[in-house]
């Protein structure tokens, strides 16, 4: 019994330990009631930065152990442009012209309390529709999220790696 005993602590504590080292994504949004293209409902556009906050803590598994990356979006233009209608939702066209992806962020990666890289970045993605996503189109943002993970692999993977 003992034994067990001691075997169940020093498992605990190794998974403290290294639970202590685990990468880290924070997001946040700056005044995301004037993005220059979100949805103008409330619940609509809590809604679409709920999926960008779930897309962003994704991010965490991509880090080396260790490091946390602080992420501030500053302005969201979504692919397409939104068009209200009277009776239900607003509808969303894609026409592949003038309505391409944009995201404005400023970021920080830190490793133990020291800066690794930081920087504000403006995103957009002209060939949006041509671009093979990774993403389902059944899901609203994967033009979004292939921009994101473009620049989260050129930016701050790749940048890491050079250190």
């Amino acid at each position: 019994m003992r034994l067990m005993t001691k075997t169940v602590l020093a498992g605990l504590t190794a998974l403290l330990a290294s639970s202590a080292a685990l990468a880290e994504v924070s997001v946040s949004y700056v005044k995301p009631e004037d993005f220059t293209d979100v949805p103008r409902g409330e619940v609509d556009r809590e809604r679409t930065l709920k999926d960008f906050s779930d897309y962003f803590a994704t991010l965490d598994k991509k880090l080396p152990q260790g490091q946390s990356l602080k992420i501030e979006v500053l302005d969201i233009d979504l692919a397409g442009r939104l068009y209200p209608r009277r009776a239900g939702d607003d509808i969303r066209v894609l026409t592949g012209g003038a309505d391409w992806p944009r995201i404005r962020l400023r970021y920080t990666l830190e490793e133990n309390g020291t800066v690794l890289r930081s920087g504000e970045d403006q995103l957009s993605n002209m060939n949006y529709q041509w671009s093979r996503t990774g993403y389902f189109d059944n899901d609203t943002l994967r033009y979004e999220k292939q921009m994101l993970d473009e620049w989260f692999k050129k930016t701050v993977v790749q940048q890491v790696a050079q250190k």
